[in-house]
């Protein structure tokens, strides 16, 4: 097997979707990333193999968000742009695919990540009022023209549907994202101070860590009014249990206990990294950042989606006979505090270990001092196709700045998926 270099990496700062469109489609998110990477490479764009991104809510006009993103980067009409989708994992499955591409020496260099603007997803209309419409286009004569339009009501037919919310609702098991996190917490007894406290702790770490200097890794992106945007946006440096505790459930109104503030923030960001073969280490004299050194995908219920991590990142452990604390570091992607502390019981029951991983018993507690260092994305935001990118890039910067070895990090994906990679510091 080819060794994966991770050369370097870059991420725009995170854009907590407010009220209207944000300052960016996508594709501006991924080029002014992509610019600010590249220029700081031996080689041009041209000299790439190719670009895969992954997105999971492209724009009508940005579809193949790939390919467009690269030749706004210059890479030129040779080199291939190509677009993936696996919801929330989006840009870590374009960092796969790009591994299986070097791996099988198609690529010996690659810009690879994810991106996302859920500020910019669309208002719909409802399939009743798309039908109206299309009754309407085959009337021929004014008269029929006046019957139809008597028929329309404009209360039933013209409220808006979320285009958002639509694709954070499982198709199967007709369960929102949130709904699903709710399973996890009743399952595993998770109470809302528990998740408020991480919550808490998420956007506490991320302040930290930005004060500390731990996120190298965001360049700054201007709008066409000349704004510059330099840091995520979201997160809350006076956050607090008394906070937290002023916002009501959102996905179980009666009883359940996650709520927008104990939940990962609607972003709007792109996250991007160059992997390379050893080759085209050697070629351009590249100064990794570090390695990938395994991946693994699962699948589980849709309806304890969250649970994804657990799935993906145990298979990895066991064929490189490591511990949860074997690990120098975790980065696992926050959908919902309550998804996060889920996995930490799943991985602590005797009974979720044995009948659903296959173990003889439960690994243990993880080592929470290990786990989001710099906080994660209830604090800094869920751009979906640019999150498992970013938790890749970020746990790169945290193993170089802690001077350690390797993690892992690991996502929880719509549709009852899990994704995770192994990561090690260095050349």
């Amino acid at each position: 097997m080819k060794t994966i270099y991770v050369v370097d990496g870059a991420r725009t700062p995170f854009l907590k979707a407010r009220s209207g469109p944000g300052p960016f489609a996508a594709s501006d998110l991924a080029t002014q990333a992509g610019r600010s990477l590249l220029l700081r490479q031996p080689f041009s764009p041209e000299d790439l193999d190719e670009v895969i991104v992954g997105c999971a809510a492209p724009s009508p006009d940005e579809t193949n968000i790939g390919r467009m993103v690269a030749l706004r980067l210059g890479c030129g009409n040779r080199v291939p742009g190509w677009t993936v989708m696996r919801n929330c994992a989006s840009g870590m499955q374009a960092l796969d695919s790009a591994i299986a591409n070097i791996q099988c020496g198609r690529s010996e260099l690659v810009l690879a990540g994810g991106v996302d603007a859920l500020s910019h997803a669309p208002l719909l209309y409802s399939e009743t009022m798309v039908r109206w419409f299309a009754g309407m286009m085959a009337m021929r004569t004014t008269g029929q023209k006046a019957g139809h339009f008597v028929k329309l009501r404009p209360a039933a037919l013209l409220s808006p549907v979320i285009g958002l919310m639509k694709g954070l609702t499982d198709p199967v098991v007709g369960l929102l994202m949130g709904q699903t996190a709710e399973n996890l917490a009743w399952k595993f007894g998770i109470d809302r101070q528990q998740m408020d406290e991480f919550a808490v702790r998420s956007h506490l770490r991320a302040v930290a860590g930005r004060s500390a200097g731990h996120f190298g890794e965001i360049v700054p992106v201007i709008d066409d009014k000349g704004n510059v945007y330099a840091e995520d946006d979201g997160v809350r440096p006076d956050a607090s249990m008394a906070g937290m505790a002023k916002l009501k459930p959102f996905f179980d109104k009666k009883y359940g206990n996650i709520t927008a503030a104990n939940s990962s923030q609607i972003t709007d960001g792109a996250a991007l990294l160059i992997l390379a073969s050893e080759e085209a280490v050697r070629k351009w004299n590249l100064k990794p950042l570090g390695r990938i050194v395994d991946s693994a995908w699962a699948g589980l219920d849709p309806a304890q989606m969250g649970l994804g991590p657990v799935h993906a990142a145990t298979p990895i452990l066991q064929r490189h006979g490591l511990g949860l604390n074997d690990l120098d570091a975790w980065e696992i992607n926050e959908a919902f505090a309550a998804q996060v502390l889920g996995c930490i019981e799943a991985w602590k029951s005797d009974d979720y270990c044995r009948e659903q991983l296959g173990l003889p018993g439960a690994l243990g507690a993880l080592d929470e001092n290990k786990l989001n260092v710099d906080g994660g994305a209830v604090a800094i935001g869920h751009p979906v196709g640019a999150s498992g990118a970013r938790i890749v890039l970020h746990l790169l910067h945290v193993l170089r700045e802690k001077q350690a070895k390797r993690g892992i990090a690991t996502i929880c994906i719509g549709g009852g998926l899990g994704g995770a990679m192994l990561i090690e510091a260095g050349a």
